[in-house]
C-alpha cells in the first residue's frame, strides 16, 4: 500500500480561518559578522608591535576581504528580501483556499466526529473494482466490491465503519484501488484525494494548504469547488 506523498502532519506557524497562531525559535547568529570583522581588525591595529607594523599590503588585503564580506552581506540581504516577497505571494494566494474543497492526486482520507472526506478515482478501461480502506497503521479496515465500472472517474463511498459496521475511530485513513478486466488483467488506475481546506500553515519556508489534519501543497490542487456551507 503506497502512502500519500503530500501528506504531512500539522506543526508550525499557522494561519486558520478566524485567527492565527505560530511558534518558532530564534535565527542562530552569524559566525563571523561584519562588525565582529571591524572589531578585530581594529585590535590587531591597536596591537600590533610598533616595530614590526603591519605592512601596507597586508592592510590592504585585509581591507579588501572586509569589503567582499560587506557585498556578501548586502546580496545575502537582497536575496532574503525577493525570498520574503515571494513567500509573502504564495501565502497570500494560498489564504484563497480557505474554505473550498479541493481535490489532489494521493490517496488519503481524514475522518473526524463531524466530517469524513472523501476521495475518488479513475479507471482507464472498463473493469472490476475493488476499494480496500486502511487505518493509520496499514491494516485492512474494510473492503468494498464495487462491482464492474466502465473506464472514468468515480466517487469513493466509503461511510466510515469497518467490515462489521462498527463506526471508525477518528483518524487518517488510506485507500488502494484494485481494478481487473473480464481476463482478470490489471487495469490502470489512481486516486485522488478531496477536502475542505480550513487554514493555511507555513512549513519551511513555504504555505500548506490545511485539510483536517493533512497537510497538501497548493501547487498539487487538480481541481476546487466552493462549498454552500462555509
Amino acid at each position: 500500500m503506497a502512502m500519500d506523498s503530500i501528506t504531512n502532519y500539522l506543526g508550525g506557524t499557522s494561519v486558520v480561518a478566524g485567527g492565527t497562531s505560530g511558534s518558532g525559535a530564534a535565527a542562530p547568529e552569524d559566525t563571523l559578522g561584519r562588525d565582529q570583522f571591524l572589531t578585530l581588525l581594529v585590535a590587531q591595529l591597536q596591537n600590533q608591535d610598533p616595530l614590526n607594523p603591519l605592512e601596507s599590503q597586508d592592510f590592504t588585503a585585509q581591507m579588501a576581504q572586509f569589503s567582499s564580506l560587506e557585498q556578501l552581506f548586502d546580496v545575502n540581504e537582497s536575496l532574503a528580501n525577493i525570498q520574503g516577497a515571494i513567500t509573502a505571494g504564495e501565502s497570500e494566494s494560498a489564504l484563497d483556499y480557505i474554505g473550498m474543497e479541493v481535490k489532489a492526486a494521493g490517496n488519503t482520507i481524514y475522518k473526524s466526529a463531524d466530517n469524513l472526506d472523501q476521495g475518488s478515482y479513475y479507471i482507464e478501461n472498463g473493469a472490476e473494482v475493488v476499494i480496500s480502506i486502511f487505518d493509520g497503521a496499514g491494516m485492512e479496515v474494510r473492503r468494498i466490491e464495487a462491482g464492474y465500472q466502465d473506464a472514468g472517474e468515480y466517487d469513493l463511498e466509503w461511510d466510515g465503519r469497518d467490515e462489521n459496521g462498527n463506526v471508525m475511530a477518528d483518524g487518517i485513513y488510506t485507500y488502494d484501488v484494485t481494478a481487473q478486466d473480464e481476463n482478470g488483467i490489471d487495469v490502470y488506475s489512481t486516486t485522488y484525494s478531496k477536502g475542505k481546506v480550513t487554514g493555511v500553515s507555513n512549513q519551511y519556508g513555504r504555505p500548506y494548504l490545511v485539510i483536517g489534519e493533512r497537510l497538501l501543497e497548493p501547487e498539487n490542487v487538480l481541481e476546487t469547488s466552493l462549498l454552500s456551507n462555509i
